[in-house]
Parts: structure tokens; sequence; C-alpha cells
């Protein structure tokens, strides 16, 4: 009988996505895979082959409602769901407080999880192993496929893959890119934390560069439309907050470049696997949270300051000077560059 594994990394997109391939490796080695996950990630692991299974621990509503019995009762429901599934192995990928009573009590007889767990996390592990992440120079993918080199399986090939769209989303993109002719470019300006928000004004430059060389689609939420509104002066199509996660991933799979910030846009994009991203990194660590791949296609970008990567919310110094980093005509130059050479790689 396979060995049945729990793997625990409730959110956000980005991190659930930089996990998949820690999911495909133990699923090519044989594993059975469960997959706990929150509201943020479930839809680009619902119908995934990347998993046997998909629980959902509805964190997000959980936060909304505050403390109630009813959540408590939610909460004992999917426990015990776990435990019912007999899991030979646990491993924590989030190593975090919010993970830690999961861990604890999903009755997996082995729960692994890495040294360098933090909130105590690791009081809900029976077995530890090294650091995955000894320094910010390194892949957080590849770090994370740590836990299946430690289970014996065959890390050598990066594979991330997504759910098969649905005709439904197909058709539903379909109309809302009907009147694209040219080369698509999509923008995916925001993300969650203001530092990682590249310059809105080196936003409009690329636009005004590029405007008659292709077509421009901006993406993100609802929240992100007076931003959009300033860098496209409302000329082209926004499709903020009129697509879900699996509608943005086909929106993805249709263009020829994505750019973005360090956010989950520019993550799901990779996982779309169809255009070239480039990722613009203000005050988070390009090595570490790059798309990896084809240097070619996916292209990670950073300013040089002494202050970077701060890995940090706010600004210590108070001036998000790394925000104003790199200039435009760089960003202008790798997409024309991308554009003549036509790179369009499934």
């Amino acid at each position: 009988m396979d060995k049945k594994v729990l793997l625990i990394r409730l959110s956000s997109l980005g991190d659930v996505i930089h996990t998949i391939p820690l999911a495909n490796s133990l699923k090519a080695a044989g594993y059975k895979i469960t997959w706990l996950v929150s509201e943020k990630g479930i839809q680009v692991l619902e119908g995934n082959p990347c998993v046997d299974k998909v629980i959902l621990a509805p964190v997000q509503l959980w936060k909304k409602r505050g403390f109630s019995l009813q959540s408590f009762k939610e909460y004992l429901s999917i426990l015990k769901q776990l435990r019912d599934e007999h899991f030979d192995i646990a491993i924590d990928a989030q190593m975090m407080l919010k993970s830690l009573y999961w861990m604890a009590f999903c009755g997996a007889k082995r729960r692994i999880i890495s040294k360098q767990a933090r909130e105590l996390s690791i009081l809900g592990a029976n077995e530890v192993i090294p650091r995955i992440t000894e320094h910010h120079n390194s892949s957080v993918i590849r770090n994370y496929m740590k836990y299946a080199d430690y289970l014996g399986a065959d890390t050598e090939k990066v594979i991330v893959t997504l759910p098969e769209r649905s005709e439904e989303v197909k058709r539903k993109v379909d109309e809302l890119l009907k009147d694209i002719t040219k080369p698509l470019v999509v923008i995916a300006p925001a993300t969650t934390w203001v530092p990682k928000h590249w310059n809105k004004d080196h936003w409009k430059t690329v636009v005004e560069s590029l405007k008659d060389k292709c077509s421009i689609v901006f993406t993100g939420g609802p929240k992100d439309n007076e931003l959009i509104s300033y860098i496209g002066g409302d000329k082209f199509l926004n499709l903020a907050g009129k697509t879900d996660v699996m509608e943005l991933a086909e929106v993805f799979s249709r263009a020829d470049v994505v750019l973005a910030p360090d956010s989950g846009s520019a993550h799901l994009a990779w996982a779309a696997q169809k255009p070239a991203v480039i990722t613009i990194f203000t005050c988070t660590p390009l090595k570490y949270l790059a798309p990896t791949g084809d240097e070619n296609k996916y292209i990670a970008v950073t300013g040089e300051l002494p202050c970077q990567p701060c890995f940090k919310r706010k600004c210590k110094l108070k001036t998000n000077a790394c925000t104003n980093l790199p200039a435009p005509e760089k960003i202008i130059n790798i997409v024309n560059k991308l554009l003549s050479n036509q790179i369009n790689v499934v």
C-alpha cells in the first residue's frame, strides 16, 4: 500500500505554489498526498495532479468570525477527518503557530518539520530535519523540496502543475480577451506589501512605451483599481476584480509576457508555464523568491541598494527607496527583447 502523506501548507497563494513541486516529487515517488490548505490556496490545488485529496481549513472565515463555538466545532470536524485518514507521515511546510495544532493532533506516525520552524511550531513534530533555508540565496522551491530529499524522493526536476481549467473558465476568458489582436502583455502591478510595489510612475512610463507594440491587459483585485487607473489612464482592458484564481491562470496562459512585482500573481503566471514572466523585486530577496527555470523566460530584476533585500513589511529607513528601482528603461528593454524574440514556450 502507498504511504499516506499529509502536507500542511495553509497559505498564501504564492507560498502554496512554491510548495507544489514538493508535492509532485512525493507523488512521483509513490506517496498518496493529502494537502491541508486555507482559502487562499485551495483553487490551485483542487483537481491538481500533485495531490490525491485536498482538505480546506477555512482560516480566513474563522478570523472574520472571531472565536466562536461554531468555528471550534468545524475545527474538530476537520481534525477528525485528518485522524480518520491514518497518515503515515505529516509534513509541516508552514512552520508557524497556525500549523502547530494541525500537526500535533493529526495522528500521523511521523510528523516532520525543519529546524528553522518558528512560533513554537516545532513542538507539533516528532521528527526534525536540518534547516531547509540557511540563507536567502537559494530558491525557496528547492528548499521545500528538501523534505522530499529526506524521504528519498527524486528532486532533480522542479515540476509545477495547476488544475486543468474548465470549459466554462476558458469560454469566459475567450470573451474577456476577444478584442486582443497583438502580442499580449499582462501587467499585475499590485501586491499585499506596500514596500513590494514598484514606483507607479515607472509603470506609467513602461505602459506609454509599450502601448503601440502590444495589447496591454491589467489584472488584480478590486482594491487595485485606483492604482491601475493611475497607471493606465483607463485606456486598457482592466480585469481587476473580474477573475478568480483559475480564470486568472487562464488569462496568464494566453499571455506572451507577464509583468508583476514579487506577488502571488507573478508566481501564478510562472505556474501557468506559458508566458515569459518579468518579476520586479524591491524589498524581498530575488534569489530566494524568483520564478525558477529558463533564465531567458523567467527574468527577475532588482536594484542594488545596500539595504536590499531587507525582507521587511515596513522600511526601517522610511524612504522606500527600493521601490524606485530598477529604472523603467530596464524593464522596457527586457519586454522589447522578449517580444522581438516571440517567446511562446509552452
